[in-house]
Parts: C-alpha cells; structure tokens; sequence
C-alpha cells in the first residue's frame, strides 16, 4: 500500500493500512504501508523487492495499490501480471481526466461507488470507458482490456473482479505470455537497478562532492547553463 509523501520530508501519514481495519486482522493478510518519498510511477523505489520478500515468505496473492499514476508513470504495471484502474463515477468530459497512457496499459477498469444514487452514474461512466478502450490499440498480450462495476461500500462486484484476474491468467500462461512478461520485467528492473546503482555510486563519488556546490553557486549566478554544469559533472565522475 503506497502512501503519498510529503515533497520537503520524504514522509508520510501511511493512513492506507488504518483504513484497512478487517484485512489488517486477518491473519492470513499482511500489509506493508510504504511513503511513495518522491518515487514516480505510482510505486516506491523498494516496490519490486518487497514483492519478491513476499513471494518467499509464501503470499500466493499479492496486491501492490499505487499512490495514484499519471501519463508517463508506468512503473506499477512494469511490475505486475494484472493491470487495475478504479475509477469513479465520472462520464463525458470528465472523462479526460483518465491518461491515454494509463488506457493503453490496463487490463480491466471498474467504477467504484456503484451504489444508491450513483449507480446510474457508474453505468454512464463504464459505457463511456468502453468506447474510450475501443479506440485503444490491442494490447501485446491479446488481452481484450474488461470493465466491470463494484461498490467497497456494499461488498458487491469483487467476484467479478477476481473472476476476471483468474480469466487472465489462466488465458495469458496458456498463450505463454504470462511468463514471458514476468522475464521481460526482470530485463527491465535489471535496466532500472544499472540506473540506481550509478545515480548512488554518483552522488557519493568525492570529485563531485568537492565542486558541487560552487556548481551549484555558478548556476545561481547564471555563469552555466544546466546542462553544462550536468555534463562537467559527469565528466569528472568518470575521470
């Protein structure tokens, strides 16, 4: 469960757990509140790992929720089978406020808060998102994306939901492309940790501490443009 963080501290409230007050005392549930600390994509930069901790501590089910994705935040789908977009009530217009990016990714969008006076509202909204995931280009895997409605209030649609993931995945590892996305995705963290490694080694590097903050000071008093001042950087990195 990723909670937002705040951008000065780093921190966060973790209120994603407390309002989980059943699955929290369910013995066979384990939640682990993680601060987002300014990662993008909707994730935390130990998403993935905490996964894999899970798996070997024997969760056959494991659900990451994300603080929220945007347009170019395609780190949550890089690191699960299943693609899930709630959505709430919302139609027409409205509607522009779901990224084309995150329509291209999902697997199954289900409206939220179908219940009482909403229902009728949550019907518009999923006729809408149909029409919105026709125009979409096919997805890699074949998989038609679903769209369903459900209420956390009422406890209703959540069979349909987990329906619709066992559907998945029972078509994908018969296609063989459930697992060949798994080893496509562990190319990709490989990518990400070459990143990590050499943004950590960098800000530890002692020739870029020594000039970082006169840098900094030059950039201050426009004597260098960013880039240049990157690119000296770098230089002297790999020096």
């Amino acid at each position: 469960a990723i909670d937002p963080s705040s951008q000065k501290s780093k921190g966060s409230i973790l209120g994603d757990k407390n309002r989980m007050e059943k699955l929290s005392s369910n013995p066979d549930a384990f939640i682990r509140p993680s601060p987002s600390a300014g990662t993008l994509g909707g994730v935390t930069r130990k998403t993935r790992e905490s996964v894999v901790l899970c798996e070997a501590a024997g969760y056959d089910v494991i659900i990451i929720e994300t603080v929220g994705v945007g347009q170019s935040e395609t780190a949550a789908r890089s690191m699960v089978d299943f693609f899930l977009l709630l959505q709430l009530p919302v139609a027409g217009d409205e509607l522009q406020g779901i990224k084309r990016g995150i329509m291209e990714m999902v697997d199954a969008i289900f409206i939220n808060k179908s219940e009482g006076e909403m229902q009728r509202k949550a019907k518009l909204a999923e006729a809408d998102i149909k029409n919105a995931l026709h125009m979409m280009p096919p997805q890699p895997s074949g998989w038609i994306p679903q769209t369903g409605l459900c209420s956390a209030l009422e406890k209703t649609g959540m069979d349909k939901v987990w329906d619709m993931v066992l559907e998945y995945e029972k078509a994908m590892k018969t296609s063989g492309w459930f697992e060949d996305n798994r080893r496509n995705q562990e190319i990709k963290r490989m990518e990400q940790s070459v990143m990590e490694i050499l943004q950590s080694d960098f800000n530890k590097n002692e020739k870029v501490l020594s000039v970082l903050e006169q840098i900094r000071k030059d950039i201050y008093d426009s004597k260098i443009s960013p880039y240049n001042a990157a690119q000296r950087l770098v230089d002297l990195f790999y020096r």
